[in-house]
């Protein structure tokens, strides 16, 4: 989760001393402090109500909360509302005297880590107190893998399991064919890791868990059962289309064209196209609908564009000799990995791969 919004609820001049200084830093932060401080100034919201009352209000509107008062008591109040890991806001717990900034929620996926680390920063004598796994034994945290890049989690029921396998130094195969590659920022992999080129060869009985990075299906079961698989935006999906064509004609032609190449949906980044001077109503109900975006190329920029298939009918129509190919090329800026595909009456698609 990005952290965008920031409550910090301070209960004591020290801690109302602390949140200012936090708000000075971090930007985009609100401080909320109980109505009896309120001849401390105006630079805060004053609440009336119960700390309880407020604390379960802010949890479910900020993406982080900073709580400066006691683990214990944070804990109490905050037990009511959390849901899920995948929900829940970061929040942090500070002493009155900010010796320490303890991660006390959502650390990985909620950020309050990476948090922890940035708050405590800002007081000389301050200490940041993590206590995940993955962070203590500097090793790889499963669930984070390619997250500021935007790559999806296949099999995820798989993650807790494999994530505890890293823990403890079991043996881990990992395969990446597709991606950014400098997804893991330290000179050489955790010593329990041992990288393969060929997916195969995560079959071994020696690998407990397994790491796959890819735009392909994965169907073997042996290795299904005890891999993470992660799903690079890598894919652009390149159309040549009508006015008219839908959005189900789209959907279906492009859910054909990766099935039939056993590629994954979920490694789509874009949809490309020429630009016709106008939104085409079944793409963009298509991209709206799959929150993938589009991008749309000049026709004449696409003509400059060398494919395997051009066509002099596309040429007397849409001055160019491709959209498809073309269109896919250029917004990926690597290899066509999938020629254009026709579907009657007016729908071509092509597949490119980005190249990192």
């Amino acid at each position: 989760m990005s952290i965008s919004r920031t409550a910090i609820i301070a209960i004591t001049k020290q801690g109302i001393a602390i949140a200012r200084k936090i708000g000075q830093n971090l930007g985009n932060a609100q401080i909320y402090v109980p109505a009896k401080h309120k001849d401390l100034g105006n630079d805060v919201t004053w609440f009336k109500e119960q700390t309880g009352d407020i604390v379960a209000s802010l949890f479910k509107k900020y993406d982080a909360l900073i709580c400066i008062f006691s683990l214990g008591a944070v804990i109490r109040l905050i037990a009511p509302v959390m849901a899920s890991k995948k929900s829940d806001p970061a929040v942090l717990v500070i002493d009155d005297k900010a010796n320490f900034v303890i991660s006390a929620l959502s650390g990985h996926l909620g950020g309050a880590n990476e948090l922890a680390r940035k708050v405590s920063s800002i007081f000389p004598d301050s200490r940041p107190v993590i206590t995940t796994a993955a962070d203590v034994n500097e090793t790889i945290a499963v669930d984070l893998i390619g997250r500021e890049f935007g790559w999806e989690i296949e099999f995820d029921q798989n993650v807790t399991r494999v994530s505890a396998l890293m823990v403890n130094e079991e043996k881990i195969g990992l395969y990446q064919d597709a991606g950014q590659r400098d997804w893991w920022n330290k000179p050489q992999l955790p010593k329990n890791i041992t990288l393969v080129t060929n997916v195969q060869d995560l079959k071994s009985h020696q690998f407990k868990g397994c790491l796959i990075i890819s735009d392909r299906i994965v169907s073997d079961s042996d290795i299904k059962e005890k891999s993470v698989v992660y799903r690079p935006k890598n894919l652009i999906i390149g159309i040549g289309l009508h006015w008219t064509t839908s959005k189900q004609s789209i959907e279906s032609a492009i859910k054909s064209v990766l099935d039939n190449h056993d590629l994954s949906w979920k490694s789509i980044g874009a949809v490309a196209s020429v630009d016709r001077g106008a939104p085409v109503k079944g793409l963009q109900e298509f991209s709206r609908h799959y929150n993938i975006p589009i991008q749309v190329f000049d026709k004449h920029k696409l003509n400059e564009v060398k494919v395997p298939n051009p066509s002099e009918m596309v040429l007397r129509y849409e001055g160019t000799a491709s959209v498809s190919e073309a269109s896919a090329l250029l917004a990926s800026q690597g290899n066509l990995v999938i020629p254009k595909q026709k579907f009657p009456p007016d729908l071509t698609v092509a597949v490119a791969r980005k190249s990192y």
